[in-house]
């Protein structure tokens, strides 16, 4: 796979996608900061999402709309959605400061109407989320569009998950990388799972990341060394509250160190062939 001129496999350096998700708290000039710190970390590109409220759920107070467990509990569904979306009037500008700071800009469509605004923005791939892997009519325009496809696999099946790469590569001959993912937020790093990342790549003939949802980064550098070709990681700009995701989030300075542990992850995982190295001569 190729995005913006930069390959993703085993060969090169993992590839580093540092989600923004709703921690621009509402502001434009949040996000942008947020974009340029990152931009300056070491990371391959930043990921936003594109959704309206409206587009994902209506304002009801029936419980089918509230969230009953987990981090966001007693939310309703519009509420969340409302306090957490990057609305559509910010995409253009977004994805020009983001070519200003030199860095690739992705985003995760969910319906469309979104996916037509990412494609008048040139958007160089495609992100699915794990909760729209078995929404084949989006997953069908997605790859109409010809572009480079991420795919979490978060909460999916097998036969889930080959339905969605059946599904695109029918309409398309663009490569898709699979991103293992455990739907949990945060993810216990105890329940990473991370041997899946080589049942995937075996089991679908792909390249395969990680979407990462545990809160250090000892997951993701393991996974490197297990096949990983790419990590992606929420981040927020800093400590202050940022919105819904930024508990389990990673600071400016933890996503430097993720960068750099990923990097020295790949470097220590060596060739596949049993030489000695030079450093042993002298001993």
């Amino acid at each position: 796979m190729i995005i913006n001129g930069t390959k993703i496999d085993e060969s090169q350096k993992p590839y580093l996608v540092a989600e923004l998700s709703a921690n621009h708290g509402g502001s434009i000039e949040r996000a942008k900061q947020s974009i340029k710190a990152a931009a300056r970390t070491g990371i391959s590109a930043v990921k936003i999402q594109s959704y309206t409220p409206d587009s994902m759920t209506i304002k009801c107070n029936k419980k089918d709309f509230l969230i009953s467990e987990g981090l966001w509990a007693g939310s309703q569904l519009y509420d969340l959605y409302e306090k957490a979306y990057t609305p559509y009037e910010w995409h253009e500008e977004l994805f020009n400061f983001a070519k200003k700071e030199n860095i690739t800009l992705i985003s995760t469509p969910f319906d469309e109407s979104a996916v037509d605004l990412l494609e008048d923005l040139n958007v160089p791939a495609f992100k699915v989320a794990s909760f729209e892997i078995i929404d084949i009519p989006l997953i069908k325009y997605i790859a109409s569009k010809n572009k480079p496809i991420l795919l979490s696999t978060g909460m999916s099946n097998l036969e889930e998950i080959d339905e969605a790469l059946k599904t695109i590569r029918e309409i398309s001959d663009q490569d898709v990388l699979l991103f293992h993912c455990i739907s949990s937020y945060p993810t216990p790093t105890s329940e990473s799972n991370l041997s899946n990342i080589k049942f995937l790549k075996d089991k679908f003939g792909v390249q395969v990341g990680l979407s990462d949802h545990t809160i250090s980064n000892l997951a993701a550098t393991v996974a490197i060394g297990m096949g990983a070709v790419a990590i992606e990681k929420h981040f927020k700009l800093d400590e202050n509250e940022c919105g819904p995701d930024s508990s389990f989030s990673l600071n400016i300075e933890q996503l430097s160190s993720l960068a750099s542990d990923c990097i020295t992850a790949w470097e220590a995982k060596g060739e596949t062939t049993f030489n000695r190295s030079n450093l042993e001569k002298d001993n």
